[in-house]
């Protein structure tokens, strides 16, 4: 029997997602790296911080770079084209792989399946059907976008966002401690950021 909406349950866990990739046009566009942290609806971790996923993704021969992509994300490129890069299957097959083993098998009932959540997730989520189909058979066809209370705070509450540049407040208020490493635009560093991020428009918007 289907349940009512009022009958579903929790949110089994929010799937914290980001991907850095080669250009904007998802048409074109290769995955460069995917970054994947589980949380409870609460924020607090389901793992260890040493089970998290941080991959660099192989990128094929002769594969397009955008111009920013190339000038801001050298490194992260040069990388994607060693041996310390996974294939794009393999990456897939991981994620899939990590979901199962925290979650069991993908559930029949979409409400038992976890959430995607990110900041501006729509073109990770793009990027993920496309080139992910394993790991995206897992998830809940909901998005969580933490963007959204972003604009929310701005436009009713007038308050200034979230810096996702300042280390000191993302070490503030993710739940738990955390081993910052990277920078912006570092898919990693950009989902701590981002749980950091919802944490903060929870206390000072959601709150009473």
């Amino acid at each position: 029997m289907h349940m009512t909406e009022s009958e579903q349950t929790q949110t089994p866990a929010y799937f914290w997602f980001d991907a850095e990739f080669t250009d904007l046009d998802p048409a074109k566009a290769h995955l460069l790296q995917v970054a994947l942290v589980p949380t409870d609806v609460e924020l607090h971790r389901l793992l260890p911080a040493e089970e998290d996923i941080d991959l660099c993704v192989r990128l094929p021969d002769g594969a397009e770079i955008s111009e920013w992509v190339a000038e801001n994300l050298e490194r992260l490129v040069n990388v994607c084209r060693t041996d310390q890069a996974h294939d794009v299957e393999e990456v897939d097959r991981t994620l899939a792989a990590y979901v199962d083993s925290l979650l069991g098998p993908p559930s029949s009932e979409m409400s038992m399946r976890p959430v995607l959540a990110g900041n501006s997730v729509h073109m990770d989520v793009q990027m993920m059907r496309k080139h992910l189909p394993l790991f995206a058979s897992r998830l809940h066809y909901r998005l969580l976008d933490v963007s959204v209370l972003k604009i929310l705070w701005q436009d009713w509450y007038t308050g200034e966002a979230f810096d996702k540049e300042n280390a000191k407040l993302i070490q503030q208020f993710f739940p738990g401690e955390v081993d910052l490493t990277g920078k912006p635009h570092d898919a990693y560093y950009d989902i701590v950021a981002s749980i950091a991020e919802l944490n903060y428009y929870r206390r000072v918007m959601l709150t009473p």
